[in-house]
């Protein structure tokens, strides 16, 4: 009875989008102050008994599997959200993530109980990778699925404006905390972060609640559309474009790693610089990435996905070199220009078209699983060991030319594969795409039938 009065009611745009926006915002922070937390508190806290360089790699090692489970959550929650619905995947995804960083906030270490600590650390960090697994997919179709005609960049640029804006949490959690002294630091100072966790979820909890469920999923299930096997569908009809986004998104995920792990790191331990300082240069990356994300969403509306995430993915291939030079200058203002350059101003583009270009693939009845799917393959194959890859070619080579070059083949094999995406370039493709998805959203028009290994039938209104 409530699913049926939850189809009927409906949700402003503005409320959804936030609602995304603020949702994903904290599931995010919780995500990444852990890899905050592998880069200056895990190896000395949870693998002492090894050398610097070791444990540093352990640590980041443990922020990777995170992302073996993101899979497995993509397909678990795509599997449901295709076939119950979006906001309720949504919930669950909040709160199951909560859980695992308040466990790993309250967690003893290696000095209190061994070996088990980096064995139940790990397990929480597999259970944070299989939630966050579901939560983009459900809030990126909420945001695009709710949005108004014309505007589905802008309002699908929300849930992702909410990773820099992650970012920029976890970050200021811990510059709050980093002038403590080093044994106040270690003892209890790196948990508080972990702990605000639940106050953070409570109110992201709240607010989901309040919101309907998605105008397209209401309408496949009153048409009857739903599919028994959403994953079997999605490769079914979609193979080559599950495959070409987890290739787009490479690296827009890579780079976001590198700066909020690794060269918190290395800006430290290689460059000299104080933690604190480099800890502000990813705070003001985070926060100049949020500030653009939207806008480049809301251009891509008038520009057309596609053609707003080649500039992105252009632009991170374009600013890799100097961005590292800037970094090795030895000085806070260069560091900080570094990852500004590279992280804030250069991912800008693609993270704020990910969510609309990204639904725009798939046909609704499969879309967040296929969705899903394909993010969290990039995640695995990208962002879930980059910064223990990076880490192994400073120490095997001496140098971050080695790293720089390891970038600059991620970036451009994602160059390839957004030009590889189905459809045309620029206004045309706006048009085009804008129109699939109001007719969709209006319940005339399902793609399910026509979109199995052939492109959809142009609109007329897009015809030359």
């Amino acid at each position: 009875m409530s699913s049926e009065k939850d189809s009927t009611r409906h949700s402003s745009p503005v409320k959804v989008a936030l609602a995304s926006f603020i949702g994903t915002s904290i599931e995010y922070y919780d995500f990444f102050i852990f890899g905050t937390a592998a880069a200056l508190v895990f190896p000395q806290l949870f693998f002492p008994q090894t050398s610097p360089v070791v444990g540093t790699l352990l640590a980041f090692a443990t922020l990777g599997v995170g992302f073996l489970a993101r899979p497995l959550g993509g397909v678990l929650f795509g599997h449901f959200g295709d076939r119950v619905g979006r906001k309720k995947m949504l919930v669950i995804s909040l709160v199951g993530m909560g859980l695992a960083t308040l466990g790993m906030g309250l967690m003893p270490t290696y000095a209190q109980i061994g070996l088990l600590a980096p064995i139940l650390l790990t397990v929480l960090r597999l259970f944070q990778g299989l939630m966050v697994g579901g939560e983009w997919g459900g809030a990126v179709l909420m945001a695009v699925e709710h949005a108004p005609k014309g505007r589905k960049g802008f309002y699908g640029s929300f849930p992702q404006t909410g990773a820099p804006v992650g970012v920029a949490l976890a970050t200021v959690s811990f510059l709050a905390i980093s002038n403590l002294p080093d044994e106040q630091f270690l003892s209890w100072g790196w948990r508080l972060p972990f702990l605000a966790s639940a106050l953070l979820v409570l109110v992201g909890l709240v607010i989901r609640m309040s919101i309907a469920e998605s105008p397209a999923f209401a309408a496949a299930r009153e048409k009857q559309s739903l599919v028994k096997v959403p994953l079997v569908e999605a490769f079914k009809r979609h193979p080559k474009e599950i495959f070409l986004i987890a290739g787009t998104y490479l690296s827009q995920g890579v780079i976001a790693y590198i700066a909020m792990s690794y060269l918190v790191n290395y800006g430290s331990t290689v460059v000299g610089l104080q933690r604190g300082d480099t800890l502000m240069g990813v705070l003001v990356g985070a926060v100049v990435a949020a500030v653009l994300t939207p806008v480049f969403g809301a251009v891509s509306d008038t520009w057309g996905r596609k053609t707003v995430y080649f500039l992105g993915a252009l632009m991170i291939l374009l600013t890799i070199v100097p961005g590292f030079m800037l970094i090795n200058s030895g000085a806070v203002p260069g560091f900080v220009a570094g990852v500004v350059v590279m992280y804030g101003i250069a991912t800008a583009p693609a993270c704020g078209t990910t969510g609309s270009l990204f639904s725009m693939v798939f046909s609704r009845e499969v879309r967040y699983t296929g969705a899903s799917v394909g993010y969290t393959i990039s995640q695995i194959a990208g962002p879930a060991f980059a910064p223990m890859i990076a880490t192994s070619l400073y120490a095997a080579f001496g140098t971050s030319d080695a790293v720089v070059i390891y970038l600059l083949v991620i970036a451009a094999i994602s160059v390839l594969s957004v030009s590889l995406l189905p459809g045309g370039w620029g206004k045309a493709e706006a048009r085009y795409n804008q129109e699939i998805m109001d007719r969709e959203s209006d319940g005339e028009w399902s793609k399910a039938k026509e979109h199995e290994t052939t492109p959809l039938p142009v609109p007329e209104s897009t015809k030359a």
